[in-house]
């Protein structure tokens, strides 16, 4: 199943009011969101037949469609009874969930006003997001040449589509250099995120974290944040040099995705993960019940 193309696949998609056969969930060729990026979406993980905080995902998807100016046909617990549908339709209890609501193709322009609202969800078997073996020592991240815009150049604060553009850029240079995933600056030149995970630095026993005034300040981070506290560990939230990030003791990351996962290097600096970084990497298991 791992090497199968995602449009071929055995399966039911859920998508504008309906449950297809997987292979005949299609979107047109001249969808504004194809051409202009006009999309939103989540990322869920279900375990043992629990979608973990899929409220606040759905809530989420919400509030970026008013980002980017359009409102989701159908409510939040709409979607969350619907997610759960499709779960037992497709027989999955530990799975990935994705959810995305998209502009149409009522006309082609840049303009959206007049473009019919679609939401979809799918749901997959999925495994780890990096290898068993990256995870054990501590994955690679190169620094990526792209940066996060400004706040006043993109919609930072949403789940949107085509702010995903320079992490694929980012990803694939950084695998083509044999690196597991890149790190991501803003604007400023400040530690930002991974491509797809939000980033923590131990330093002295203390975690520090980049404030999310640039990009995703995620669900997952939030969690981890919080598991960090019950443990007695304090966690700063502040803008952090490359200069900090190169004398820290430990680095993991962070997301629905990649759970809590450790960093073994960044470019030429290398990190041992430890203590904290195995705390919290066991207390998140246990809390979405994966343990």
């Amino acid at each position: 199943m791992a090497g199968e193309p995602f449009d071929n696949r055995e399966g039911v998609i859920w998508i504008d009011g309906a449950f297809v056969n997987w292979r005949e969930a299609r979107v047109h060729v001249l969808s504004h969101a194809l051409h202009y990026a006009s999309a939103v979406f989540e990322g869920e993980r279900a375990y043992n037949g629990k979608v973990f905080k899929l409220r606040e995902h759905t809530e989420r998807l919400h509030k970026s469609a008013a980002t980017l100016g359009f409102q989701i046909p159908y409510t939040a617990d709409e979607i969350d009874a619907i997610t759960m549908q499709l779960l037992e339709k497709n027989n999955l209890k530990d799975a990935y969930v994705r959810p995305i609501a998209w502009r149409g193709s009522e006309d082609m322009g840049v303009s959206a006003h007049s473009k019919k609202i679609h939401l979809a969800i799918a749901v997959w078997a999925w495994p780890s997001y990096f290898s068993p073996e990256a995870r054990a020592k501590g994955i690679s991240l190169m620094i990526s040449p792209w940066a996060r815009p400004a706040p006043n150049t993109a919609p930072t604060a949403a789940k949107a589509a085509g702010l995903y553009m320079i992490c694929t850029l980012s990803k694939n240079m950084a695998e083509e250099k044999g690196f597991n995933d890149a790190l991501m600056l803003d604007w400023r030149g400040q530690v930002a995120e991974a491509t797809g995970a939000n980033l923590f630095m131990v330093k002295d026993g203390k975690i520090y974290t980049p404030t999310p005034d640039c990009f995703l300040d995620g669900i997952t981070r939030r969690t981890v944040m919080d598991l960090a506290r019950q443990n007695g560990i304090e966690v700063i939230e502040k803008a952090i040099s490359l200069d900090e990030l190169s004398k820290a003791d430990e680095v993991f990351l962070t997301g629905t995705a990649a759970e809590v996962t450790p960093v073994g290097r960044i470019d030429d600096w290398t990190y041992t993960p430890a203590a904290i970084t195995s705390t919290l990497i066991n207390a998140y298991a246990k809390l979405v019940g994966s343990a």
